[in-house]
């Protein structure tokens, strides 16, 4: 891709790409040519269908969609000048639209500095993703199968010469790292529209990297986050390959989490870095303790992990946290505190999400998560969640979590509205029927 940063000076610019955020967390496009890019435009936005975002009611779709001209980034496309810019979403009425994901993270923050708790909360977002030369898949009446080929050594020619052993792959480097240049390529384009990247990796299994970002708020994150995707996507297209976030697209190797770092910030400092257990603050063991409470019935995993692929990848031994647990330095679990951090830099990682997350909605979820264990002095000690053997195991199935969700929401509609949650669950019931009610071919070769 041919990326430029955007001045301002949208005198060359050929088309305007008005670029929203779907329900599930994916990017749309209506695209404006530059005969009719007015001021008007860019300050009222353009009419269109929501429903087909998955957001509204066929007869209550009408929305209007306005560009926030700070997200801009340019894109040089067959010869095409192209102006990329992330939209809000507002009601015909001119209120902001409250399901849309991009005001989700805003209400978010809102909310915290509402409550008094902070006035930011700074995240870092690890993407992990698998990389293929070719992949076929197909389900049907009388079928169903996917194959995936790697010259790293995964599927058909390429399995009879591995470079390495398919889980010997982490910190490999090139010629046995087959994708380092695809990956230079991405990140230097992440950098030219201003995502910036911490660095990147081969991860685990052959044919998975990581690309690590950096802090930033909430909801710029998520914007960079969705922007990241589709670009990291898109080059990898160019250099012929297929580029996935699926957790876990293959059977007993490690799949791709997206582990989220975090701490809250009040007048610029953190409020994590103390003295108490692990170098923490009570504020930031109870806002642990809320994300693991919340995780445990199932709530926060409904946005964390919504697909049935992810409780594919959490399962035991392959560092996909499935309990209710803390630690310093361990990532068997839920909540790491990086042991490598200096004094006052302390801060808390969640593991057990994946990119199947809608990023605005998972983000947001956390945080609401960890100010109800803040608002509730929970203490993650006196709930067991420091012992690694304390039993306490998630729902691990998409049905459960979704039904967790049902139950346990309140923490959640100080920003979630109710519509948006019954509408998740409906939504995701429906592929977990979709998923769990086919035969499998691991169910044909034991029982057929």
């Amino acid at each position: 891709m041919d990326l430029r940063k955007f001045d301002g000076d949208m005198t060359n610019v050929d088309f305007l790409s008005l670029l929203m955020i779907d329900f599930y967390g994916s990017i749309r496009q209506v695209t404006v040519p530059k005969s009719f890019i007015s001021e008007k435009l860019i300050f009222e936005g353009i009419g269109f269908d929501a429903s087909n975002l998955g957001f509204a009611k066929v007869n209550k779709s009408d929305m209007t969609a306005k560009p926030d001209m700070d997200t801009g980034f340019i894109e040089i496309k067959d010869g095409y000048t192209i102006l990329h810019v992330l939209c809000d979403v507002f009601l015909t009425n001119g209120e902001l639209f409250d399901q849309y994901p991009r005001s989700i993270a805003k209400k978010t923050l809102e909310y915290l500095k509402k409550e008094g708790i902070a006035d930011n909360a700074k995240m870092l977002v690890e993407l992990e993703f698998h990389i293929f030369e070719d992949v076929k898949h197909s389900c049907d009446v009388g079928h169903s199968y996917y194959e995936v080929l790697s010259s790293e050594g995964i599927g058909g020619e390429y399995g009879e010469n591995p470079r390495f052993h398919v889980q010997k792959g982490y910190h490999r480097l090139y010629p046995a790292d087959k994708y380092f240049s695809v990956r230079n390529d991405i990140v230097r384009a992440l950098e030219t529209v201003g995502v910036p990247v911490k660095y990147h990796h081969h991860e685990v299994s052959a044919s998975q990297l990581e690309i690590e970002l950096d802090f930033d708020s909430l909801g710029v994150v998520g914007d960079q986050v969705s922007i990241a995707k589709w670009i990291a996507v898109n080059i990898a297209k160019e250099h012929g390959l297929y580029l996935t976030f699926m957790p876990k697209p293959m059977y007993n190797v490690a799949g791709n989490g997206m582990h989220v770092h975090q701490f809250l910030e009040k007048e610029g400092k953190t409020i994590f870095a103390g003295q108490e257990l692990h170098g923490l603050t009570k504020e930031a063991l109870s806002y642990t303790a809320g994300l693991l409470e919340h995780s445990l019935t199932g709530s926060l995993l409904a946005f964390s992990n919504p697909s049935t692929n992810s409780f594919k990848r959490l399962v035991a031994g392959f560092e996909a946290p499935i309990g209710a647990t803390f630690a310093k330095g361990s990532r068997e679990a839920s909540v790491r505190i990086p042991a490598y951090l200096a004094k006052g830099e302390e801060r808390i990682e969640y593991r057990t999400g994946d990119a199947t997350a809608n990023i605005y909605f998972f983000l947001s979820a956390m945080v609401l998560a960890g100010i109800d264990g803040i608002k509730k002095s929970k203490d993650p000690v006196k709930e067991g969640y420091s012992d690694p053997d304390n039993g306490k195991i998630y729902p691990l199935n998409l049905n459960l979590v979704m039904d967790g969700l049902l139950k346990d929401n309140e923490y959640l509609l100080p920003v979630f509205p109710k519509e948006l949650l019954e509408n998740w669950v409906k939504i995701k019931k429906a592929e977990a029927t979709y998923v769990y009610n086919a035969p499998t071919p691991q169910e044909y070769e034991l029982y057929f």
